[in-house]
């Protein structure tokens, strides 16, 4: 039967057993759960069990894009890549732009489920129903950018890359997928692909996505784009700046989160307007009509000449300030480089600033590190950039993640590892910012719904969803809607936002919040008639088989923590804001329909969602082992060693 919106098909590759095998897709599954990130999370809780090595054979990787990819509607160019983290042990998924959601959907492809280890270095290449398993010797070592530009040379411009680089290949926790040489799908999956042998995955596709309702589909889609032409805010500050627009907006964290710049704190060396002295160009992922990302060059230096792509907040934020370095053009090499070796700029960021703060305070020395990590040396810190990927004496260590290392280490230094799950997101008080982090489903992160529940970039449109009472005033109110936009766009393949907004992960939303748009448009695209209702209900799903997921991996209520410094959390008003945060999490738990004491969903409410499988899945494993991280091999065991970049 001929689907719409949807290919219809899902491409299934064991490496062990070197089979490929194409599938129909089921399409109850696929009206439940949309595509994308929804799609991958119920094949991961259906084929993960509890106990899975992230970095063993028994991992599964899913690169999904999502209903909407492929058809008119623009910015609907992601892919969602999901995996067992190897850095926080639960959940892992990220959102990759360039084209290759374009290319797997012209492919005629829902999803791609990849299990199994080969038995030596491979690539996957497809074109259409062409799909093999190829030899990848030849890759090996090399660069992100260099294993794109072969892949692209063999199989054609038009073919999309996403691989792994030197850091996925030495398995460090942080590694991640690169897409087109400069899009990063986070959180640990480029270490699972090359835990499994896989270099890259190569895809190029003829087709055409057809919709069930082309003229009304067309009529919704142009809205949209109109919405974004016109508004001043796109234009002038997203077009011009992109997430640099955060720099000054969004109080970057400073030294492990010791402290936060107010927009008037902010040098001006790394400020938007100073960053655009390196630009030479902007770009946009495949669809896009807005073009958030930079083209920048490095002006002087060992990489003097070095073009690179996307240079985002989090990369002046999570390399830069947090780490106490303010020199952009130092920034500017750790960006390529991460980019380069294959690793997620926050992650490691992160680890380095918990590294640095820990050296400060004497926790270690340069006995334990081999190298100086005082907070403003930009020399040392790319030095131990290139022993991460390489893992390389101390780089080994840091290349466990913040919450791996703190095991390592011990000696007090759990403290200043400021982690919800193994993910770091900073350190703030009871409210909207603490709660998202605390309850991600991926650990500390902004992404699942924060910035959609309190008015951190359009405050006018965030006012009128309050006094029209589509969005609660209360925290967990809030970010239980907030979390639906954002599961919205992973789930449709729609961006959310080099600047975060409702208007990117919500299609339509400024004309009929909050999903009543969203649900003509899939209606008009599938040709299944969806109501408003069935839409949240889809999002809610998706959430809650989330939840369940990480509940058999150990996460409780005590695991959706509320982060403090040390020297609040012994304190009266440390405290007070635990029993706050308390009172948060119960109200939210509510929300959801979870057991307050444990934080799990319910069974009646699984069931209620036509989720009886989970439910029963769920309770037959009973009692699960508490959360403690990922399992870490003897850091000798793993692969290391390699060219520097």
């Amino acid at each position: 039967m001929r689907m719409y919106g949807w290919a219809g098909r899902i491409l299934r590759v064991d490496l062990s057993r070197n089979k490929i095998s194409i599938i129909p897709a089921d399409e109850g599954v696929l009206k439940n759960f949309l595509g994308g990130r929804g799609l991958n999370s119920w094949t991961l809780f259906n084929e993960i069990k509890p106990g899975t090595d992230p970095l063993g054979p028994e991992n599964v990787i899913c690169f999904s894009p999502g209903v909407f990819t492929g058809t008119k509607l623009r910015l609907t160019g992601r892919i969602s890549v999901s995996t067992l983290s190897p850095l926080s042990g639960i959940l892992g998924d990220g959102s990759g732009g360039g084209a290759f959601a374009s290319e797997v959907k012209a492919a005629g492809y829902d999803q791609i489920v990849i299990t199994g280890r080969a038995e030596k270095p491979v690539y996957i290449r497809i074109s259409d129903d062409d799909v093999e398993i190829a030899d990848a010797g030849n890759l090996t070592g090399l660069s992100t950018w260099e294993k794109t530009d072969i892949i692209q040379e063999n199989e054609g411009k038009g073919a999309s890359v996403a691989c792994t680089g030197p850091a996925g290949e030495n398995l460090v926790r942080f590694a991640t997928t690169i897409i087109d040489r400069y899009s990063s799908a986070a959180r640990g999956s480029g270490a699972v692909m090359g835990s499994k042998n896989l270099m890259a995955v190569a895809v190029s596709g003829t087709g055409k996505v057809a919709v069930a309702d082309p003229l009304l589909f067309q009529k919704l889609s142009d809205e949209d784009k109109e919405y974004f032409r016109n508004n001043s805010f796109f234009n002038e500050q997203v077009k011009v700046y992109g997430s640099h627009f955060g720099i000054v907006n969004w109080h970057p964290g400073v030294r492990n989160s010791s402290y936060y710049l107010s927009p008037e704190e902010v040098p001006e060396s790394i400020r938007p307007v100073a960053l655009k002295n390196y630009e030479t160009g902007r770009t946009a992922c495949k669809t896009c009509t807005v073009g958030c990302k930079n083209i920048f060059e490095i002006p002087s230096g060992k990489y003097a000449g070095e073009r690179g792509e996307g240079l985002e907040f989090e990369a002046v934020y999570c390399l830069g300030t947090n780490c106490g370095i303010f020199d952009p053009v130092a920034i500017l090499e750790m960006e390529n480089l991460c980019d380069k070796y294959g690793m997620c700029v926050v992650g490691l960021g992160n680890a380095i600033a918990f590294a640095k703060d820990l050296f400060s305070r004497g926790i270690i020395s340069e006995e334990d590190t081999g190298i100086s990590l005082s907070w403003e040396d930009s020399g040392s810190q790319t030095e131990l950039i290139h022993r991460t990927a390489l893992r390389e004496g101390f780089g080994n260590t840091v290349a466990e993640g913040m919450y791996g290392m703190a095991k390592i280490i011990g000696r007090n230094s759990m403290d200043y590892c400021y982690h919800v799950k193994g993910l770091c997101r900073g350190v703030y008080p009871p409210g909207v910012f603490s709660l998202a982090h605390a309850t991600s489903t991926r650990g500390a992160d902004h992404l699942r719904g924060r910035s959609w529940a309190l008015d951190e970039n359009e405050p006018e449109f965030f006012r009128e969803l309050v006094n029209n009472g589509f969005m609660p005033k209360d925290p967990a109110g809030a970010l239980t809607v907030a979390e639906k936009a954002a599961t919205f766009a992973d789930c449709t393949g729609r961006c959310k936002g080099s600047v975060n907004s409702w208007a990117f992960a919500v299609p339509l939303v400024f004309k009929s919040p909050l999903f009543k748009g969203s649900a003509e448009l899939l209606s008009a695209a599938t040709g299944i008639n969806f109501s408003e209702r069935e839409v949240t209900d889809a999002l809610e799903r998706v959430y809650l088989t989330e939840m369940a997921f990480n509940d058999r991996r150990g996460i409780k209520r005590k695991d959706d923590r509320l982060v403090q410094h040390p020297w609040v959390r012994d304190s009266d008003a440390g405290k007070e804001e635990r029993r706050l945060h308390d009172a948060m999490l119960d109200r939210y738990y509510a929300e959801h329909g979870c057991d307050l004491a444990t934080g799990i969903p319910t069974g009646e409410r699984l069931s209620e969602l036509g989720l009886s499988s989970v439910a029963a899945e769920l309770e037959r494993g009973m009692p699960y082992t508490d959360w403690d991280g990922p399992f870490l091999w003897e850091r000798g065991s793993y692969p290391s060693g390699g060219r520097r970049m």
